[in-house]
């Protein structure tokens, strides 16, 4: 089951990666250039032939993302064209029948209209996905064998999705009234709902589920209605949509990755021992620039959540009690990718009070600095820089006649010492990657050299049962994964 939802979980991803580029364009599609730039005829220029098409495709995006985590969730678990065709299909017929089911059914009510939202998304991702995994192969009577293989699968997904989507129907109101009711209520709580999830965020990033919660939180819960009568859910979606007080999921990570981490990465500098410390401070100085420009903060995060897991816990603790404090000043923030200065600044004429990120996000600067510091002193925690060395790397079989003791010269040698340390391209049954980590499905997980892994620039190994593997290289994962394809 836990393998199951990493691979939603990694599936989401991929439509989560356009959303970046929608946030750029719909932000700067929504400026004014001659009120708020002062551009003269030049803005009145850009307002009239360019920023309305560029939020036209901010809101494309956006507006469909539903469909787009639908194409996501069939390609992270089928991973075949007719998959993501069956998707497709599956989404319109769903969005089209639910459409129909109050017309039809008194007790709902002509005007109530059915919205899965993402949630219908995956949905019909899932069920395409399903169908493709058990029918691509299908062999139907001679006389019927132009439908039969993968034609059979976008037919058979249409057919069952009428009926899914009628079930659905039937019972979606009562569903998504209480979902609205508890969405109204996480809102409600303020600032314990945003430490709540912002705590559960992090603590779920171990196993690769956070983006689950993310999906929920940032697409779904929460209802705004635009200036033309549009209804816009989720707290991401409403953020880019104007909704003042859309940014509850999402400002509370702003003081923990622009500031907070970066402090933790001067500790372990600083608390290594001092013959590695200036490798520690090469390898730290950089993450600690990705997260404060960017907000990519798991290769840090990794780099102590398995060494030192009471720290791990506590960064947890607080990046909650930051969420509460940024809500409670009535700070509202949001991203379209992380929570970096480069989202901060794009969208910084959207948010609420955003130079109180400034004094908050130096407190946890120095909290973070001095406490990770002190508990690392006080109780030898084995941080980065402070490992015990041993001669065994830990390996067995082909693994342990990688070359792991050399560094490798280009990201095609990398590749190729990852594939030797995992135990050669015959233990490896699966590969993909998301934005920081390779997660890979092995034949034996026991032979891989996890110190060759982590002397060559892993943040970290997780081993989940089953042969499941996750390996954090940072922003490098993807990059990786395509060298590794072409061995």
């Amino acid at each position: 089951m836990l393998g199951f939802l990493q691979k939603i979980g990694k599936s989401l991803m991929l439509p989560v990666a356009s959303l970046p580029a929608a946030a750029i364009l719909l932000r700067f599609g929504n400026i004014d250039y001659v009120k708020d730039f002062h551009f003269g005829a030049a803005g009145e220029f850009i307002n009239h032939y360019i920023a309305p098409f560029l939020a036209a495709g901010g809101s494309a995006i956006f507006d469909n993302l539903p469909l787009l985590f639908a194409i996501g969730l069939a390609i992270g678990l089928a991973g075949d064209a007719v998959a993501t065709l069956a998707a497709v299909i599956a989404h319109l017929v769903l969005v089209n029948v639910l459409a129909k089911v109050p017309l039809a059914f008194d007790y709902i009510g002509a005007d109530v209209k059915l919205d899965m939202g993402v949630l219908g998304g995956i949905l019909a991702g899932g069920i395409a996905a399903f169908f493709y995994n058990k029918y691509h192969d299908i062999k139907l009577p001679e006389w019927l064998g132009f439908f039969g293989g993968k034609r059979f699968v976008p037919i058979i997904t249409s057919v069952t999705m009428v009926v899914v989507a009628l079930l659905f129907g039937l019972i979606w109101g009562p569903v998504q009234n209480a979902m609205d009711a508890f969405g109204t209520w996480v809102v409600a709580l303020g600032a314990w709902g945003s430490g709540i999830f912002t705590v559960a965020n992090r603590m779920l990033i171990p196993f690769g589920l956070h983006h689950v919660i993310n999906a929920i939180a940032w697409f779904q819960i929460g209802d705004f209605t635009n200036a033309v009568g549009d209804i816009i859910h989720g707290d991401l979606h409403r953020f880019f949509a104007g909704d003042k007080t859309a940014g509850l999921f999402m400002t509370g990570f702003f003081p923990i990755m622009m500031f907070a981490l970066p402090g933790a990465a001067l500790a372990f500098i600083h608390t290594a021992r001092p013959e590695r410390r200036k490798d520690i401070a090469s390898a730290f100085i950089g993450l600690a620039i990705a997260s404060f420009l960017t907000g990519i903060t798991e290769p840090i995060e990794f780099s102590f959540m398995f060494a030192a897991p009471v720290l791990y816990v506590i960064h947890a603790i607080l990046s909650g009690v930051s969420a509460f404090i940024m809500v409670t000043l009535g700070v509202k923030l949001g991203f379209g990718f992380s929570a970096g200065l480069i989202d901060y600044g794009i969208n910084f004429p959207l948010s609420t009070k955003p130079l109180l990120l400034i004094p908050v996000g130096l407190a946890f600067f120095v909290v973070y600095y001095l406490l990770f510091r002190f508990l690392i002193v006080k109780f030898n925690l084995k941080t980065p820089g402070r490992e015990v060395e041993t001669e065994d790397t830990g390996a067995s079989g082909a693994a342990a006649t990688s070359a792991a003791s050399g560094k490798p010269s280009s990201l095609h040698d990398k590749a190729v010492m990852i594939t030797e340390m995992l135990g050669g391209k015959e233990n490896i049954k699966s590969l993909d990657a998301c934005i920081t980590r390779l997660r890979l499905t092995l034949h034996d997980d026991k032979i891989i050299d996890e110190a060759g892994l982590k002397r060559i620039g892993a943040a970290g190994i997780m081993k989940l049962g089953s042969g499941a593997v996750q390996v954090i290289f940072g922003t490098q994962s993807e990059l990786i994964k395509g060298e590794m394809l072409k061995l």
